[in-house]
């Protein structure tokens, strides 16, 4: 686990933001193993860092406008979110969240704008990051049709971001290396310190039961050991 590498790296900025995007039943006791690692780095890096569970936040999905028959109207002037509370940067331009009034992605935007770090955790689920993560990534996207689409401004520029993802035992490393370049993609500066992925076995066909929960005992003891 590369923890100490990610909070050092961590530890000389200054407006960081961590997303988290795994889940469990919200009447249980455990939570999803990446959000224990956000919480404990967020611990360790103190008040700097502002943690917003991605999975309580209601977000509509994504409304496709990147691609139809008008071509690619996704992030244009005309979808602006006029809520000077909800969009002070003036950056959130997105369709679904004017024709959605209880969409709330304008929660995680708000923040996103004003950080210098972004960092999201999530979970592997057959061979991707979660859906929530992805939910969010596909809404996300008319920050990158700001810049390649419009030929406007990267308003991203200069800001770093990173995935941690969680799994068992498939396609970890792949996930971690495609997210890393839709990121680039969007317009961040990726570091290698801040994306890394852990895996409790490289056995894709390990399914047994008393492996599903050795791998929670060895990741809670990797964590407990940092």
């Amino acid at each position: 686990m590369k923890i100490n590498a990610t909070i050092n790296y961590l530890k000389k900025k200054k407006k960081i933001l961590f997303l988290t995007t795994s889940n469990r039943w919200e009447k249980g006791r455990e939570k999803p193993k990446s959000t224990e690692l956000a919480l404990l780095l967020a611990k360790k890096l103190g008040k700097k860092v502002r943690v917003i569970d991605v999975s309580k936040i209601k977000i509509y999905p994504c409304e496709g406008n990147v691609s139809s028959k008008k071509g690619n109207y996704c992030g244009v002037k005309g979808a602006l979110l006029k809520d000077k509370r909800k969009n002070p940067s003036q950056n959130h331009r997105c369709w679904a969240s004017i024709n959605n009034k209880d969409d709330e992605l304008w929660k995680i935007t708000k923040k996103l704008f004003d950080s210098d770090v972004i960092l999201f955790f999530g979970s592997v689920r057959w061979g991707n990051m979660d859906s929530i993560y992805q939910r969010l990534i596909e809404r996300l996207t008319f920050i990158e049709n700001r810049h390649s689409t419009l030929k406007g401004e990267n308003i991203l520029k200069g800001k770093e971001v990173g995935v941690i993802a969680i799994g068992h035992n498939w396609n970890g490393e792949n996930v971690i290396k495609t997210q890393k370049k839709v990121l680039k993609f969007f317009g961040f500066d990726t570091p290698k310190e801040l994306s890394w992925n852990w895996q409790y076995t490289e056995n894709e066909n390990d399914e047994s039961q008393e492996n599903y929960k050795k791998a929670y005992l060895k990741f809670e003891k990797e964590l407990n050991s940092k």
